[in-house]
């Protein structure tokens, strides 16, 4: 089998989720970040410390400031965020398109369509209590859907489009469903003379992100 000539790049998503215990601290810190620089010109001038930021994410004292650290450096390195040095301070931070481009994040509206994610996932600790597969698999759902209120089929090119391997993709869906915020269900197509395929719909239920205090979350 030969490669092929240009070998597409890793969506962002499935960027942040690589690597193991190191992309769920990638993960969690850039989601507080995005949820720190809400408004233009998406920047946070006075960010929390390392330690401050451990201490939000439940890491261990030892080591969590370090490896908020190493992760931070990761995300710069790879274009998502820019730190530009203060003496003696923490670093500014400025988020950068997430395609990887380079450039500030502008509009994360722009182009539409876009997606949202309820406050609660962020302030009832959903955050916290999901691993990184099934947040993964959240936001790559909260997307393909739509925002239809009725099941609905993913075609697996579309499932393929974020970059999400059927591992992962599999666990993701099942600790989303064991925690209330997915429903999976399979019809069978065709006769009992034809042919038949089994197809898989899903239906998020957005509502319990805000509804549902999951353990103990601090923004402090």
């Amino acid at each position: 089998m030969q490669l092929p000539d240009v070998i597409p790049p890793t969506p962002p998503l499935a960027q942040l989720i690589q690597g193991g215990r190191g992309g769920e601290v990638r993960l969690k810190v850039y989601l507080v970040l995005t949820m720190m620089a809400t408004n233009p010109p998406y920047d946070i001038r006075n960010p929390p410390t390392p330690a401050t930021l451990a201490r939000t994410l439940d890491l261990e004292p030892a080591t969590g400031p370090r490896r908020v650290t190493s992760n931070m450096k990761w995300l710069a390195d790879h274009k998502f965020i820019t730190l530009t040095k203060r003496p003696g301070r923490t670093p500014a931070i400025q988020l950068l398109d997430p395609l990887g481009t380079g450039e500030p994040m502008t509009d994360p509206r722009r182009p539409s369509p876009y997606v949202t994610i309820p406050l609660g996932f962020w302030s009832k600790g959903w955050l916290l209590e999901l691993s990184p597969v099934a947040i993964a698999v959240l936001f790559a759902l909260r997307e393909a859907l739509g925002g239809y209120k009725e099941p609905r089929y993913l075609l697996p090119d579309r499932r393929e489009s974020y970059g999400l391997s059927h591992d992962t993709w599999t666990r993701g869906s099942r600790e989303l469903e064991d925690n209330g915020l997915l429903t999976v269900s399979t019809i069978t197509q065709g006769e009992d003379y034809a042919y038949t395929r089994r197809r898989r719909n899903y239906w998020l239920d957005m509502d319990q992100l805000d509804m549902r205090l999951i353990g103990y979350y601090s923004a402090s």
